[in-house]
């Protein structure tokens, strides 16, 4: 498991910081989708903040081992295809600080 991007969370749940791959590195942020109108459509919309093009989408799922809520999200550009990763907290005891850890195909 390999952590693609840093991510700091806002006081509005939204969360920002930096895509991080062998070929890519990209200010990103994950913002709610206030136009969420059906079950399968996505909690999150993950955002380019160098030019607000939309890479991506992140849904709240449950845990089948501990129960736990979290974000999983699935970014696509044709740099780099589509990657698929879980938000999990930042290494430390800081609860503002996010990472993305990819989550590749098995």
């Amino acid at each position: 498991m390999a952590t693609i991007a840093t991510l700091t969370v806002k006081e509005d749940g939204s969360m920002e910081g930096t895509l991080a791959t062998l070929n890519v590195s990209a200010p990103i942020a994950l913002l709610a989708n206030g136009r969420k109108a059906k079950e399968n459509e996505p909690d999150f919309r993950v955002i380019s903040r160098k030019n607000g093009f939309e890479l991506g989408a992140g849904w709240y799922r449950t845990s089948k081992t501990t129960g736990e809520e979290y974000v999983s999200v699935s970014l696509s550009a044709p740099e780099f295809g589509v990657i698929y990763g879980n938000v999990a907290p930042a290494p430390g005891d800081d609860p503002s600080r996010k990472v993305i850890i990819w989550n590749p195909p098995s």
